[in-house]
């Protein structure tokens, strides 16, 4: 079974990876600690108060919360990766490597590792620090 690791929020990211869950992927959704995806307050809510668009894209995922800018959270999140066979986040260009997890630092250690990188406006050029979700 493959397995996916998704750092991405709101919708384009985890659409990508309810895609990959639903072709048989295991897919392990890490979120923030400090309140996780930001769709989880996005109306409207079931009545078990869980977001109806945090579920409608989450499900049949599993998820953990590491905070990225904690040294060993980060650790728990590079252990996941040396068992992960792809990894899917949606920051803006120049984040991760500024968490301490550089695209090509992680590809050197783990080179089966796929990087997805999902942004509104590619990897450069004027927009690449907009925000783009659509």
């Amino acid at each position: 079974m493959f397995r996916v690791v998704d750092l991405s929020r709101l919708l384009p990211g985890p659409f990508a990876s309810l895609c990959l869950a639903g072709m048989g992927m295991e897919v392990i959704k890490v979120e923030d600690p400090q309140g996780g995806d930001y769709l989880r307050s996005f109306p409207p809510f079931r009545q078990d108060g869980i977001s109806a668009w945090f579920y409608a894209l989450n499900r049949g995922k599993k998820s953990v919360a590491l905070g990225l800018k904690n040294k060993e959270d980060r650790d728990q999140l590079i252990e996941l990766l040396s068992t992960a066979d792809v990894l899917l986040e949606s920051f803006r260009p120049g984040v991760l490597k500024r968490l301490g997890l550089d695209p090509e630092e992680l590809q050197q250690q783990f080179p089966r590792l796929v990087i997805a990188s999902l942004t509104g406006w590619g990897q450069q050029g004027d927009l690449v620090q907009l925000p783009g979700h659509d």
